[in-house]
This record gives structure tokens, C-alpha cells and sequence, in this order.
């Protein structure tokens, strides 16, 4: 083992450059290995477009957000945008992308993204490629591990929100809704409405009623509590409704974009009971700025542990928390189906005995 790979796919995210930064310092310091990073994901690796990474270029870059390598959550070597006689269409790409580690002499290949990009690596390392992946998304949907890394930064985002909204909404008696991110798991909405303190909190895992919504703030207005923070996640839905999409991406791996169930709510809530209310998107600033400690940590110890996996032979792999434990897992497992909400979990238990409910008039 001389020469290895690495790559950031998906959505951009606290702690990818803490993982990329471990990744290197270990390779170098433990092992003598010569480290390769592939820019803008998966593109990358089909275009052949990489940098050499080393002690210097990964200096000082474990408390920035973003990634120093870029990222694409649209570039799948196995569907790859790409003119053909004239056409834009898609063609699969994938052999040209395992060519080029080859002339490159690179070893292995260690893949940090979510859902997606670990759905890519597992492809990979089915056609032969020493591929070892890390966990990374801030919606924490990944199976086969406790947390992935730039979720606690997210809820911390979205927890300094709800404390800035407490007093506006209690200052002109309003209704404040916070969408935020986490596609079709809730973890964020509910981690962020118990840290914040909401009297409302919306996931996917449980479909809402907007009667038992509206019942939960005038319960407050009886209790002279003349105010109400809903935090809602931009996949719950409405019983017998559908989640709300903002606009399709064929171009993506998932091209649903969820977005909008916020303000669809807030109007649903004043045309029902002529209650202000107003709105608040977090988007994308959950992804963006530096990570947290908790973040940077475990992204150090992935890093690590993907390096560790490597020189084991442990390819198919992904390094994953389990208790206090970094051990390793098939990708498969990962990959196998969402990590959601349990509806009837400590955490949502714990929430209801805080008296926040759930919209569903329990």
C-alpha cells in the first residue's frame, strides 16, 4: 500500500475538512502513504482532476466548514452527464473513473458522503475498487451508525435559531414556524425543538394534524402563553397528505427537493384560526460555517479509523460510532435503509413529557 485516494460527494457539510485533514496526517505520519484528492467528488475521479494532498496543504483547515476538495451531489460516474455526438445524455463513466485510479496507482479509495455517494462506493467496490467510506450528513440518516458528522453542527444552527425566535415571537405574540433541513428523517426538527425549547415539533416519522397543531397553541393562549415555536422538518406531512416538493432535479441521485412545508403550514394555521404567523427557512445556513467541537472530533476519529481500515484490508467498508466505539461495517449495511425517528423512542418520549406535541393531539 503506497498511494491513496480520497473524495468528498454529496452536499457540502461541517467536518469534511477534518476528515480530510485526518485522513492525510494519518496516511503520512502512520504509514508513509502518499495521498490523492479527488476534486469535486465523483466528477473528479472520471475527469482525472486531483491534487496532492500533504502535511502542509491540510494545515489549519480542521475548524473550516466546506471541503478543500469541493463536492457534486449530481456527478454518479454510473450516469454521467456527457456529450454524445452532439447530445447531451448519460452515460456510464465508471470504467474510465476505475482507468484512472489505476494509472494513478492508487491503492485505495476512501469515499466520505452520505446516502448517495455511499450508494456510488458500494458500486465501485463491486467492480473491484478498494473502497472504504466514511459518514457524512447533516441529516443523520445513515444506518449502521450512532451519529454521522456534521449533524450536531446542524442541530447547533438550528438550536441558536429557536433562541433568536423565542423573543420575537414573544414579544409580538406570534406564531414563528423554523423549517429546516433532514429530507425524510427528523432528526434535526426533534433534536433542535427539545434543545430549543418548542411547543411544537414536526418530523416525518409522524404525520400531523393541523387541528391538533392549532390546539396546542390556543392550550398556550389559555395558559397566558401568547405565543408559540413550531419547528417543523421540510419532510413531515400532513395526515393524509403529501410531502410538499419545491422543484425536481433529474440531474441528482435524489431528485426531490423538499422545501415549502413551513410556509403551506403557517398559511394553513392563519386561514384556520386567524392566528399570526410567521416564517423562518433555515436552509442551507445548517450547512455552512465551521464545525462544532463535538463534530471536529469525530471527524478526526473517522478520518483516522478510514486510514486504519485501509492498511487492514477492510474494503467495502465504513468506519461507523457505536456507543463510544469506532469499529468498521459493510457499506451495505449503511446503505441498506434510512436511519429515521423511532416514533416511539426515548427522544420523542422525552419530548412529549416536556409537554411539546407532536401534532398529533397525544
Amino acid at each position: 500500500m503506497k498511494r491513496i485516494g480520497v473524495l468528498t460527494g454529496g452536499g457540502d457539510c461541517p467536518g469534511l475538512n477534518a476528515v480530510i485533514r485526518a485522513v492525510t496526517k494519518a496516511a503520512i505520519n502512520e504509514y508513509g502513504l502518499e495521498v490523492l484528492g479527488f476534486q469535486d467528488g465523483f466528477k473528479g475521479l472520471v475527469t482525472n482532476n486531483y491534487v496532492n494532498l500533504n502535511l502542509k496543504s491540510v494545515s489549519g483547515i480542521g475548524h473550516t466548514g466546506g471541503t478543500i476538495l469541493g463536492s457534486s451531489n449530481r456527478d454518479d460516474p454510473f450516469r454521467f452527464l456527457t456529450m454524445v455526438d452532439g447530445k447531451q445524455t448519460y452515460t456510464d463513466q465508471s470504467d474510465r473513473a476505475i482507468e484512472n485510479l489505476r494509472n494513478l496507482d492508487i491503492d485505495a479509495l476512501i469515499v466520505i458522503g452520505g446516502d448517495g455517494s455511499l450508494h456510488i462506493a458500494q458500486k465501485f467496490y463491486n467492480k473491484g475498487v478498494n473502497v472504504v467510506a466514511v459518514p457524512k450528513t447533516i441529516d443523520n440518516d445513515l444506518g449502521a451508525t450512532d451519529v454521522t458528522f456534521g449533524f450536531n453542527t446542524a442541530v447547533d444552527t438550528a438550536s441558536e435559531a429557536i433562541d433568536r425566535l423565542h423573543t420575537t415571537a414573544e414579544s409580538h405574540h406570534r406564531v414563528m414556524i423554523l423549517e429546516v433541513m433532514g429530507r425524510y428523517a427528523g432528526w434535526i426538527s426533534l433534536h433542535a425543538g427539545i434543545s430549543g425549547g418548542a411547543d411544537v415539533i414536526l418530523i416525518p416519522e409522524i404525520p400531523y394534524r393541523l387541528e391538533c397543531v392549532i390546539q396546542k397553541i390556543q392550550q398556550r393562549y389559555e395558559q397566558d402563553k401568547k405565543f408559540s415555536i413550531i419547528v417543523i422538518a421540510e419532510g413531515a406531512v400532513e395526515k393524509g397528505g403529501e410531502m410538499v416538493i419545491q422543484r425536481m432535479d433529474h440531474t441528482s441521485h435524489d431528485p426531490i427537493r423538499l422545501g415549502g412545508i413551513g410556509n403551506k403550514l403557517a398559511q394553513d394555521i392563519e386561514n384556520a384560526s386567524n392566528i399570526e404567523t410567521r416564517v423562518t427557512v433555515l436552509g442551507h445556513l445548517q450547512r455552512g460555517g465551521s464545525p462544532i467541537p463535538y463534530d471536529r472530533i469525530i471527524s478526526s476519529r473517522y478520518g483516522v479509523a478510514a486510514v486504519h481500515a485501509v492498511m487492514a484490508g477492510k474494503f467495502g467498508s465504513m468506519v461507523s460510532l457505536t456507543g463510544s466505539n469506532i469499529i468498521t461495517v459493510p457499506i451495505l449495511e449503511a446503505i441498506k435503509e434510512l436511519r429515521k425517528v423511532d416514533p416511539e423512542g426515548e427522544m420523542v418520549g422525552t419530548a412529549r413529557a416536556l409537554g411539546m406535541s407532536f401534532g398529533d393531539c397525544l
